[in-house]
């Protein structure tokens, strides 16, 4: 399928786990792809994979938790001609603890990379999608952020308040023909997910007798649903966010 030729998508946290299969996938359905990652040398590498594979893609070692950072990444784009078709808003990361055992800069860095990004990314994005007729944005929550899991309060809450802004920028942009979409996945199988696994002594099988649908999810599944949402199949969908999970309860 190449329902992305002659497209522009952006992902950030692109460069591993969930967010490099979203690039892989966009870029082998025709998109030109932003790689967006903190980790420069990782976004580079996979830039060059996709384009060995014969795909499309550059990337940007944008500092997330900074305005001014991402509008001038947003107006570059802008400036040297390229359309925004699709905005994934995937960085994200985890710091763990219940209330009492969390710091107030873990709180905060929290906030400012799962939610605050969004907010800033969006701003810059959605004037560039409106001058040109619409676009698809997916943001990535959690499972935990409909369903919290225990001793996790600053992701679950972050993730949850993803889920509310995904619903409140759908209502208001929708009229643009700007869809806005997202994703709750349960447990995948990424870096972040093997390190924990590594902290607490658990393994893969562990976490797939917990799935009933027998095993975790692949970050190439979450991805062929990101590509959904924003593919034009999805033209009526707008303001839902899918939970993929295998049907498992929280673990």
């Amino acid at each position: 399928m190449q329902r992305f030729k002659n497209m522009t998508a952006i992902v950030t946290g692109g460069a591993g786990g969930i967010g490099a299969a979203v690039c892989h996938r966009f870029a082998a359905e025709g998109a030109f792809v932003w790689i967006v990652d903190t980790n420069e040398a990782a976004a580079e590498k996979l830039a060059a994979e996709i384009v060995a594979n014969g795909g499309r893609a550059d990337f940007s070692a944008v500092d997330l938790t900074d305005r001014q950072a991402i509008h001038n990444f947003v107006s570059g784009l802008v400036s040297a001609g390229q359309s925004i078709d699709v905005l994934c808003n995937n960085a994200g990361l985890m710091r763990r603890g219940a209330l009492m055992e969390l710091s107030e800069a873990d709180w905060e860095l929290s906030f400012k990379v799962n939610i605050n990004a969004l907010f800033h990314m969006c701003q810059a994005v959605i004037p560039v999608m409106q001058k040109q007729g619409g676009g698809a944005i997916v943001n990535t929550a959690s499972q935990w952020g409909l369903h919290p899991a225990p001793g996790h309060i600053a992701y679950n809450t972050t993730k949850a308040a993803v889920v509310a802004f995904t619903e409140n920028l759908a209502r208001d942009y929708a009229g643009d023909k700007i869809r806005v979409n997202g994703i709750a996945p349960g447990e995948v199988r990424t870096p972040m997910l093997e390190s924990n696994l590594a902290r607490t002594g658990r393994n893969i099988d562990d976490l797939n007798a917990l799935v009933p649908y027998g095993r975790i999810g692949e970050p190439e599944e979450i991805a062929a649903l990101v590509a959904f949402l924003a593919s034009d199949e999805a033209g009526y969908l707008c303001g839902s966010v899918v939970e993929i999970t295998g049907a498992q309860a929280v673990a």
